[in-house]
């Protein structure tokens, strides 16, 4: 099968068998179809869109292209989270030490900054010596002694979704729901878990920022999962302001080591985090019911037992032991900081969060092609949120950047970024809706 032929009945609003998805995704995965071809197919798919069978079709060729994970001798259920993206989240940094001081075992399988999204793997590499691309054996060794590890795909896990996962970020497909729903599907299924709970975002931060594209996403990703013997639910999530004070690659870490050690939490990165959490040890036999959940998870915070999972998992991997006692001893910091300031005092009354991640992607934290470093030192700090009072004396953001230059930039970007006014909004829900199997049509 010709895959200029594939790309062609693809382009023209065809269906695709799963013969020739199988095939397509074989040759891109072992060399055979170029980054040209991959891209156009990628665009095609955005364009023309994929039925159920061909997403499912397309979860499981990709699957495939490596080996699957089996856990069998660990004492726990196997569960995972996966966020669809958005500015300053670092969930996973908490909920996946969280899940595993309750008694759960998270292998999550995370990837790299996706347009204006910061990427779980970017953030971790700001943590020296922490091995985001293990091998298997030392990725099974760090989930057996610490219950959880943040890694990304190896070369024999999900090689497919690996070399397509960069293309889209550069090709302007980054929002197609087939896509989506196929790439983060086939890094959970080569993990082989027991259960999986979504984040959905929406938003001005998100890649879908309707709610009615974001509950259509998420139905999918359910129903996809399902087809596949995943059990699976999603949380709709708010994504029109930063999830939590920082957004940026070291700044996210320091914010969830000062989480986890209880130094310092942001109730709405909690709220969303702690929700996430609960789901996942309901559906892994953790916990009875959501209020259970919540319990068990507030001890393992403040006992200390989430944030000993965390350094656990640090040094498994590679960081440093001290990471949780001195983290501004190990994370980068980038040389200057601008206060981003407004001349009279106003309430925040809207954020285009996009516009803030392309601020910190424009200062090096994020990527405009695959191959581009990423500047860890780099992003924004104590961001206000939506009905914040701000003014001379309380900044919209801080900007963390390299030179004065791109510093002034980004503040430049921060200040188009925020609406101001003098009254409070109407607040708006963080959690907008819970979904399980029956609602994915």
């Amino acid at each position: 099968m010709l895959p200029q032929e594939i790309i062609r009945k693809k382009r023209d609003g065809g269906l695709l068998n799963a013969a020739e998805i199988e095939a397509f995704i074989a040759g891109l995965t072992s060399g055979a179809i170029g980054d040209a071809q991959i891209g156009a197919f990628a665009m095609a798919v955005c364009l023309r869109g994929m039925d159920r069978a061909e997403t499912v079709a397309l979860t499981r060729a990709m699957t495939r292209s490596g080996q699957r994970l089996a856990w069998p001798d660990l004492p726990g259920p196997v569960l995972d989270k996966h966020s669809t993206g958005g500015l300053g989240d670092k969930v996973s940094l908490i909920l996946a030490p969280l899940v595993a001081a309750c008694g759960g075992y998270v292998p999550m399988i995370s990837g790299r900054g996706l347009g204006h999204t910061g990427g779980t793997l970017d953030k971790l590499d700001s943590i020296p010596g922490y091995r985001t691309a293990p091998d298997l054996a030392a990725l099974r060794h760090a989930v057996t002694v610490a219950g959880c590890a943040i890694v990304g795909q190896s070369d024999e896990l999900a090689p497919a979704d690996r070399r397509l996962y960069a293309i889209r970020d550069v090709t302007a497909t980054v929002e197609s729901m087939p896509l989506i729903v196929a790439s983060i599907l086939a890094k959970k299924l080569a993990a082989g878990l027991a259960g999986l709970v979504m984040d959905v975002k929406l938003g001005s931060g998100a890649f879908l920022p309707s709610a009615a594209a974001a509950e259509a996403l998420a139905g999918e990703l359910i129903a996809v999962a399902a087809g596949a013997g995943l059990p699976c639910r999603a949380l709709l999530t708010e994504m029109g302001q930063c999830l939590g004070w920082t957004a940026g690659n070291a700044l996210e870490v320091a914010e969830a080591v000062a989480f986890l050690t209880g130094a310092a939490r942001e109730p709405r990165l909690a709220e969303v985090t702690m929700a996430l959490a609960a789901e996942l040890l309901v559906m892994g036999g953790l916990a009875e019911a959501l209020p259970a959940a919540r319990a068990r998870l507030e001890t393992a915070l403040a006992s200390g037992a989430a944030a000993e999972r965390f350094a656990k998992m640090a040094r498994a991997l590679g960081g440093p032991a001290d990471l949780l006692e001195r983290p501004a001893r190990h994370l980068p910091q980038a040389p200057v900081r601008l206060p981003v300031t407004v001349p009279a005092g106003a309430i925040v009354q809207a954020i285009d969060a996009r516009a803030l991640g392309l601020a910190i992607v424009a200062l090096g934290g994020g990527r405009t092609a695959p191959q581009d470093p990423i500047d860890h030192a780099v992003g924004l700090a104590d961001i206000a949120g939506i009905g914040a009072a701000v003014g001379p004396d309380r900044p919209l953001a801080v900007v963390h950047g390299r030179s004065d230059q791109d510093a002034a930039a980004a503040a430049a970007s921060v200040r188009a970024a925020f609406r101001l006014g003098d009254h409070a909004p109407a607040p708006v829900p963080l959690i907008h809706a819970r979904l399980a199997p029956e609602h994915a049509a």
